[in-house]
Order: C-alpha cells, then sequence, then structure tokens
C-alpha cells in the first residue's frame, strides 16, 4: 500500500516525460494531453526557453524568504500589473492562496469602512479552492460536506442573477465585494454574456463594494485574452492567479487596484515561499513566450477550431446538450453523467476531465497545434457517440 494520503482517485497511469503537446507514461505509450495538468502547463512539456530558464535560476539562487528583496518579483508584479490594469500584487504558491489573499483583503476593506462582519456575495457553482474560506465561498456542496462549520462572511446567490445581488444589497449592509469567476471552470465552464459582469460592475460602484475576479482558470491567456474579464469589458479591483502563471512552477498572485489598492502593509499577509526566485522566473518566461509565440491568438483560433470541429461532428447528436467556452478553454456538456468518458480517452490515448458530472472539460496548452486540434476532435467525436448511444 502506498503512504500517500488517500485524497485522489486516481487513473491507473503515470507519466515518464513529455514533450509539447505530448506525454509519455511509465510504460512507454504517448498521450495527446488536452488538459495541460489542469489548465497549468501553458507551454505544454518540455518547453526548451522554460527548462533553461528554470535551470540557469535554480544554479543561481531557489529561494530566500520575503525578508528580502526578490528583483525577480518586482520584474513579475511590473509585468502583470502592465498587463491587468492593476496597481500591485502579492505573490503566494497556489489559487486557494491567491483567493485566500483575496478573501483577507475585501474583510479588511470592510473593516476599515467600520463594518463589523465584512460579507462576500459569491455564486452557486463557483470553485475557489479547498481550504477552510475558500471552500466557504465555493458553491459546491459536495465539496464541503464533512467540513462543517463552514467560516461565515458569505451570502451565495445564483450565478448570471443581477437581480439577486441587487435584493442582497437592499437587505445586507455589511456586503463588502462580490466575488466571481468570469468562466466557471469546476462547475461546468459556465459563462455569461458580457452584460452580466458589466452589471457586477455597476453594482460594485454603487456600493462601493470590491469586485474580485477568479481567474485562477481562466487567466494567463487561456480565453484569448491575458484575463478572463478582460474578454467582457470590465475592471475589477481584485483579480486572482495561479495554475498557469508558472506554467508548472507554483506561484499564485492577488493583483489589487482601485479601491483595492493600497490596502494591505507589512504584517497583514505573508507567505513563506511565495514569489520565490525560482517561481517567478518559471513566471517571467511563461509571459515571455506567450508573447513572443503569439499564443493569447493561437489560444483563441484554435479554440475555435475545436468547438467548430465538435459543434459540426455532433450536429444532430441526441444527448449534446452545449458546446461553449472562450479560447482553450472548451466544455462539451452532455444530457447525463460522464465520468466514465476521462477513462475511455485515455485507453484512446487523450487526457480529458470531466466537471460539473456532464461536462466534458477541455483545457489544452496554450500552443496546442491545429494538427492537434484535428486530432482531439477526430478522436473524441467518435468515443462521445458511442457514450451516447449506448
Amino acid at each position: 500500500m502506498s503512504h500517500v494520503m488517500n485524497t485522489y482517485a486516481r487513473l491507473p497511469v503515470a507519466f515518464s516525460h513529455g514533450k509539447g503537446s505530448r506525454v509519455t507514461d511509465t510504460e512507454g505509450r504517448e498521450y495527446l494531453d488536452a488538459l495541460s495538468g489542469i489548465a497549468v502547463n501553458t507551454l505544454g512539456h518540455a518547453h526548451p526557453k522554460l527548462v533553461a530558464a528554470i535551470a540557469e535560476q535554480a544554479g543561481r539562487l531557489i529561494h530566500t524568504s520575503n525578508l528580502y528583496g526578490v528583483t525577480g518579483q518586482d520584474k513579475l508584479a511590473d509585468r502583470l500589473c502592465a498587463l491587468s490594469g492593476m496597481q500591485e500584487v502579492f505573490f503566494c504558491n497556489s489559487g486557494c492562496e491567491a483567493n485566500e489573499a483575496a478573501i483577507k483583503l475585501a474583510r479588511f476593506y470592510g473593516h476599515k469602512r467600520g463594518i463589523e462582519l465584512p460579507t462576500i456575495i459569491v455564486m452557486e457553482k463557483s470553485f475557489h479552492g479547498r481550504t477552510m474560506a475558500t471552500l466557504s465561498a465555493t458553491g459546491n456542496y459536495k465539496v464541503q460536506v464533512g467540513f462543517e462549520p463552514l467560516v461565515a462572511g458569505f451570502v451565495r446567490v445564483p450565478y448570471g442573477d443581477l437581480d439577486a445581488i441587487r435584493a442582497v444589497a437592499e437587505h445586507n449592509r455589511n456586503i463588502v465585494g462580490v466575488m466571481l469567476e468570469v468562466i466557471q471552470g469546476e462547475g461546468g465552464i459556465h459563462l455569461r454574456d458580457a452584460a452580466y459582469y458589466r452589471g457586477v460592475r455597476e453594482i460594485c460602484d454603487a456600493h462601493e463594494w470590491l469586485m474580485i475576479c477568479d481567474e485562477v482558470q481562466c487567466g494567463m491567456g487561456r480565453t484569448g485574452k491575458w484575463f478572463g474579464y478582460q474578454q467582457v469589458g470590465v475592471q475589477p479591483d481584485v483579480a486572482t492567479l495561479a495554475k498557469g502563471l508558472g506554467s508548472g512552477v507554483p506561484i499564485g498572485a492577488c493583483m489589487a487596484g482601485g479601491r483595492a489598492a493600497g490596502l494591505f502593509g507589512p504584517g497583514n499577509h505573508g507567505s513563506t515561499f511565495g514569489g520565490n526566485p525560482l517561481a517567478c522566473t518559471a513566471a517571467l518566461t511563461t509571459l515571455d513566450c506567450i508573447e513572443e509565440e503569439g499564443l493569447l491568438a493561437n489560444a483563441e483560433r484554435i479554440g475555435a477550431l475545436i468547438r467548430q470541429g465538435f459543434a459540426e461532428g455532433l450536429a444532430g447528436t441526441s444527448g449534446v446538450v452545449d458546446i461553449r467556452g472562450h479560447g482553450l478553454m472548451i466544455g462539451v456538456e452532455l444530457d447525463r453523467p460522464c465520468g466514465a468518458l476521462v477513462a475511455q480517452g485515455l485507453a484512446a490515448g487523450l487526457l480529458i476531465n470531466v466537471t460539473g458530472d456532464t461536462v466534458i472539460r477541455l483545457l489544452p496548452p496554450l500552443n496546442f497545434s491545429e494538427a492537434d486540434a484535428r486530432e482531439l476532435v477526430a478522436r473524441m467525436l467518435p468515443l462521445i457517440k458511442a457514450f451516447l448511444a449506448g
């Protein structure tokens, strides 16, 4: 028996190496990676520039702690603020840590305004992490069961319902912000039209609340723009990043601007590992490669090609509910639970995922090629059709 704690229902495979959009298991079998470590491997596997940068940095300095200045942090924060429209960045190690920082920032903002019980409006079907605060903010009862009592300070509303947010505003004077994902990833690749997000922004402005966008899965170019909120024409006060920021090296970021800028001071928050030299090098190199290789445009073009391929290939197929997404964040929703397709995909040489029970989730690397896209569709279509026919 393994001494690893039994927290994952793992598939019966382990990988030894990868290159580009391909990964090879310990038995020598190759797979097309349409999941990229759950939106983490932005540059695919073994990207030569990333490998060289990480190796060079590891040979010089890996970690010093935040007791001292970290040159890479300054450079990375400058780059992220220039791309995001934000003013400052806190670096951590993961998405849930970035979201914890955002929640703390919102509560701190509320206390400075004299609100004793700062409360954040969150969304049904959302996912913000598995720490106690982010779990409490998450809109999925299944992942919360057994961990009660949850952390107070959250009010949940249906995703996409502006009237529900307005109703909370009328009856709760403790609200300090609204927290949402522009595209709900774990919840099933759910998105709304731009008017909804602009409406949230207007409500936040009218009440002097913080608008907090969880960009952990949809950020870093995955939608075809640097950040999901740029797809819908809003500028949040807080945005969180992780996953694809370091292309596999753990790093998270909580970015603040507007009403949220300048709130934290020394001692209000911290992280031992957050933004260490190695992680910052990985993130800076990831940003460089996205820009140099035109990966934003590639994500948009290849994502559209994949969605078109599924739309054409599944036209008239009973059981297909929807095909949706932005860029290389794609969901194919079926009318029944389809978790069995993950193992079937593995047997067919594909790495895919199912989320929300009924949604095939595809998150390929941003440098996925046109040939990769066509191969993915060609391999997936017969699996989906056979599953629905069965």
